[in-house]
């Protein structure tokens, strides 16, 4: 199985270097998304009945996506082993984006002097904050930030977890990229302050992504050749509301020794200048190396995978 899962990995990534993100009437996340929204439309009324209703969503439409990810694995494998991998390969592939984000932020880097107005309509893409007013710095600042924070989200927590599992049961390893997925999108698209049927999906997705954060903050400093950046990176790394995000963010900004900043948010490694064109081009290329480390590290935890099943009495 330990040569399956190297398979596994191997094909799912080369589906997205080549084809980046599918299309989204094909995107399985996409259609989650479309569900959430459903989801939304229909929130009770009431503070209180809000918060119960987001337990629910948080606690069942997460266990829908896995059983549809596992049992479409599941009945790929009654096919063939060969069928049964491909379709654990699609479900890694459809559950990561790194092409993307790293195309996206290139993008956006390459246009934020000289075309701001054209990086202030792609940033929309990396970011959520109101684009219409910041300065051309302040631009690639936004995206520095979010090609840190989705290295973990839309990578390594979905990763990890599936190499590790892959050995063991590739439906399970697949169950396992789409629950974690499906925490990721409920949080992005309920998971705010002032929203109650979000709280519970946020509070989910902080347990989740608490050792992807970090591991990914560990594969910048690496990537960067500058391994103190995550320690030094600790003095801002709780200043974001969220307690994850922060982690790659300040590492990537203790690495190229810029500050980010969010108006209002947080200000990480507030001693140095915002960005240049080429801090933003060096920020695409550690995540792009990071992102490699974390590939390396998930075939290394998918070898020694069925060894620390053995040591906990568990039959590869």
């Amino acid at each position: 199985m330990t040569a399956t899962t190297l398979a596994v990995l191997g094909l799912a990534f080369s589906l997205d270097l080549l084809l980046g993100e599918p299309p989204n009437a094909l995107h399985p996340v996409a259609w989650f998304g479309r569900l959430v929204a459903a989801v939304d439309r229909e929130r009770p009324a009431g503070g209180r009945r809000r918060r119960l209703a987001g337990v629910a969503v948080a606690a069942v439409l997460p266990l829908v996506a896995a059983a549809v990810a596992g049992g479409f694995v599941l009945a790929a494998g009654l096919v063939g082993p060969l069928a049964g991998s491909a379709a654990a390969a699609l479900v890694l592939f459809s559950t990561t984006s790194l092409r993307l984000l790293l195309d996206l932020t290139g993008e956006v880097v390459d246009a934020s002097d000289a075309d701001p107005a054209s990086a202030r309509e792609a940033v929309r893409g990396l970011v959520g904050r109101d684009a219409a007013t910041l300065s051309p710095a302040e631009i690639r600042s936004a995206a520095v930030e979010s090609a840190a924070e989705n290295l973990a989200d839309g990578l390594a927590s979905t990763l990890l977890p599936f190499a590790v599992l892959a050995p063991l049961s590739l439906p399970l390893a697949a169950a396992a990229a789409a629950w974690v997925k499906a925490v990721n999108t409920l949080d992005s698209m309920l998971g705010y302050p002032d929203e109650p049927l979000g709280t519970a999906s946020a509070r989910l997705d902080d347990l989740a992504m608490w050792l992807p954060a970090r591991l990914s903050a560990g594969a910048i400093a690496l990537a960067a050749l500058d391994p103190a950046a995550a320690r030094r990176a600790r003095r801002w790394a709780r200043v974001p509301a969220s307690p994850n995000s922060g982690w790659p963010m300040a590492t990537l900004a203790c690495a190229l020794d810029v500050r980010l900043e969010k108006a209002g948010a947080y200000v990480l490694h507030p001693e140095a200048a915002l960005p240049t064109a080429a801090d933003g081009e060096r920020a695409v290329a550690v995540v792009g190396r990071a992102a490699v480390l974390s590939v390396a590290l998930a075939a290394a935890l998918s070898l020694a995978a069925p060894a620390l099943a053995r040591l906990a009495g568990v039959s590869p």
